[in-house]
C-alpha cells in the first residue's frame, strides 16, 4: 500500500517517491507511487494537483485502495519522481474544510442539529443541518467560530481504540467500522473524518457566512474560509465603495439610500404607468371603429405592447396588432376574435421570432425590420 504522507505532515507539498505503476487510462495516465503526499478525494474534500516529475496531475482519486494520480502524461514505473503538491489549492481546501468543522461543531453544541451534508464547491462550501436557524443564532455562531479560530488552538488527529473511541462523544454521518480517525478542534468539534486539516486554527484566518437557505427540513449554508474569503470581501467592498459613490451615501449606508431610490423609482414607475394609460386610452379612442389595425410604437416594454394592444382591440372593432422596437427587433403583440395562434405561428416562422399564448391573445418577439413585417401583414 502507498504510504499516506499527507498523514503523517499535511504540510507537506514536496517529496520524493518511487513510481510502483503507470498506466494508460481515460482522463489520461493513472499512476501509484510508493509514497505520497497527494490527498486522494474523500470526506468532502477534492484530490490533490500538482506535479509527478514535472508532469501535470490533473487528480489524485483512491480506486480499489490505491492512491491513483491522474497524470497528463506517462512517468516511467521504477523511476524515482519529485512529486510537488499544489500548495496554494490546498491550503485553500484545507482552510475552507477545517472552517466548516468549526462552525459545524458549534451548531451541534448550540442547537444540536447534525450536519447532514457537505460539499465544497468551486465558488464556495455548502453545509445541510437538519434544523431550523435563526438570522440571530448565525451572528452568534460566526462570531463564536472567528474567535476560537484568533485563538489559534492546535488541531489534534486521534487513532482510538474500539474501547476509547464508544466513550468519545464525536459526530459522524454514518456507522463506522474499523480504525475511525478522529480529529478534534478542542472545545469546537470532534469529529470521524478522513481528511487533511491545518494544524493551528489560525491558519484558516477567518470563516464568512454568505448565506442561509431552507431547505428540505433544515438549512443550507453557503460558506467560504480563509484567502478565498477575504477576497470576496474585499470585492465586496469595492462594489460597495462604488455603490456608495453612485448614491452619493457614506459606505455604512447604502443600503438605507438604496432603499429610499427604490421607493423613488418606484413611486416614478406608477406616475409613468398612469400617464402610459392616459395616452394609450387616447390612441384607442382615435382608433375607435377602424377596424383592423398595425401599430408602431417607440419605447415600450413587452408590458406595454400588451396594454396597448388590448386598449386598441377593445375599440377598433377588428384585429388589434402593435409592435414597438428593441435592440434585436421589435416587440409584439396581437389580439383577435378568432384564434390568432396559427397566424402567430407563421409569422413567427417568417419573421424570426418566438412567442404564443391564448386563442385571441399572443405576444412576443421577431428579429425583422419595420419593412419585413409590414410586408408580412399587406
Amino acid at each position: 500500500m502507498t504510504e499516506k504522507l499527507y498523514y503523517i505532515d499535511s504540510h507537506l507539498m514536496q517529496f520524493t517517491a518511487r513510481v510502483r505503476s503507470c498506466t494508460p487510462c481515460k482522463q489520461g495516465y493513472a499512476v501509484v507511487l510508493d509514497k505520497t503526499a497527494f490527498y486522494p478525494e474523500g470526506g468532502g474534500q477534492p484530490g490533490d494537483q500538482g506535479t509527478l516529475g514535472g508532469v501535470p496531475v490533473l487528480d489524485t482519486q483512491e480506486q480499489d485502495g490505491e492512491i491513483v494520480h491522474l497524470c497528463q502524461a506517462p512517468v516511467e514505473a521504477g523511476d524515482l519522481v519529485e512529486g510537488i503538491v499544489d500548495r496554494r489549492r490546498r491550503l485553500h481546501l484545507m482552510q475552507q474544510h477545517s472552517g466548516e468543522h468549526i462552525l459545524s461543531g458549534f451548531v451541534h453544541q448550540m442547537t444540536g442539529y447534525d450536519n447532514v451534508g457537505f460539499h465544497m464547491g468551486a465558488a464556495c462550501v455548502t453545509i445541510d443541518f437538519n434544523g431550523i436557524l435563526t438570522a440571530e443564532q448565525l451572528d452568534e455562531l460566526e462570531e463564536q467560530t472567528n474567535r476560537y479560530i484568533l485563538e489559534n488552538h492546535p488541531v489534534q488527529v486521534l487513532l482510538p481504540k474500539q474501547e476509547e473511541l464508544a466513550k468519545l462523544p464525536y459526530r459522524s454521518k454514518k456507522e463506522l467500522t474499523g480504525q475511525v480517525r478522529i480529529v478534534e478542534f478542542p472545545g469546537a468539534d470532534l469529529c470521524a473524518c478522513c481528511g487533511v486539516h491545518v494544524k493551528m486554527t489560525g491558519e484558516i484566518g477567518m470563516v464568512k457566512i454568505l448565506s442561509c437557505q431552507k431547505f428540505h427540513e433544515g438549512v443550507r449554508l453557503e460558506i467560504l474560509a480563509g484567502e478565498a474569503a477575504f477576497r470576496y470581501l474585499s470585492d465586496c467592498f469595492v462594489q460597495n465603495k462604488a455603490v456608495s459613490g453612485l448614491l452619493s451615501a457614506k459606505q455604512t449606508e447604502t443600503a438605507a439610500a438604496a432603499e429610499r431610490l427604490c421607493r423613488e423609482l418606484a413611486e416614478v414607475k406608477f406616475r409613468a404607468a398612469r400617464l402610459e394609460e392616459s395616452v394609450f386610452a387616447q390612441k384607442a379612442d382615435r382608433l375607435a371603429d377602424t377596424g383592423d389595425v398595425l401599430l408602431f410604437e417607440e419605447g415600450l416594454s413587452p408590458d406595454g405592447v400588451r396594454r396597448l394592444t388590448d386598449a386598441v382591440f377593445k375599440t377598433c372593432g377588428g384585429r388589434a396588432a402593435v409592435f414597438s422596437k428593441n435592440e434585436t427587433g421589435f416587440f409584439y403583440a396581437i389580439a383577435s376574435h378568432e384564434d390568432v395562434r396559427g397566424f402567430v405561428k407563421d409569422m413567427n416562422n417568417a419573421l424570426q421570432g418566438r412567442g404564443g399564448g391564448k386563442p385571441n391573445f399572443c405576444q412576443g418577439s421577431v428579429s425583422a425590420a419595420k419593412e419585413q413585417i409590414e410586408a408580412f401583414f399587406k
